[in-house]
């Protein structure tokens, strides 16, 4: 009879997944193989099957961990807010302190975090940033309650223009590293024109954007 050793699972998975993210980050996700991310993290090309299915499996299952932690910092920090604006501001610190301090999560999340599954037209999307994004939109809901959103426009355009805006600069940001460039902008240049749309995204600035 095989006997399995939990801890042994358990740390060549945890290999496997800081292997394949530093992998990915590095060098993409097409451009790495799963031979190299099982050597890398010590292991077998078989074992990177048996416990993720392959490499899509692994970058998902990546994905997930990164978000798992994230979340719960955000969460934490919704939880002690007194309205979305200061739960929206905590978020954004929370995001962009994380991204600072781990390249490779910042790279992978922003660069390989909407792929197209196989060769088809399906986003693949993990539950981490799935429950992400309805956290989100909890606030943005709850922020037109309690008049830090307009109602006049839709949860949905919000929620994509504080993504986008934010996701676009870090992510413009990074390129500007890689490439050995300077930093064409700081934290406190992302904190501001965050907080440039959230004033006018406020209640008193609904003007009625419905007009044919």
């Amino acid at each position: 009879m095989t006997v399995v050793d939990p801890d042994s699972t358990q740390t060549s998975r945890r290999r496997l997944l800081e292997a394949g993210k530093a992998l990915f980050a590095r060098f993409g996700f097409e451009q790495t193989s799963t031979a190299i991310i099982a050597r890398e993290a010590g292991t077998s090309e078989s074992q990177l099957v048996r416990y993720y299915k392959g490499k899509a499996g692994l970058l998902e299952a990546i994905f997930n961990d990164c978000w798992v932690a994230l979340n719960q910092h955000v969460q934490a920090v919704v939880v002690a807010a007194t309205d979305a604006r200061e739960a929206l501001a905590g978020v954004l610190e929370t995001v962009t302190e994380a991204f600072g301090h781990d390249a490779d999560l910042a790279y992978l999340l922003l660069f390989e975090g909407r792929r197209i599954r196989g060769g088809s037209s399906e986003i693949l999307l993990s539950k981490g940033f799935i429950d992400f994004e309805n956290l989100l939109r909890v606030l943005i809901h709850r922020g037109k309650r309690d008049g830090t959103f307009r109602t006049d426009v839709s949860d949905e355009a919000i929620a994509s223009a504080l993504l986008g805006a934010t996701e676009a600069m870090i992510r413009d940001r990074l390129v500007a590293q890689r490439a050995g460039k300077p930093s064409p902008y700081t934290d406190q240049e992302i904190r501001a024109i965050f907080f440039a749309l959230l004033i006018g995204l406020r209640q008193e600035a609904q003007t009625g954007i419905n007009a044919s």
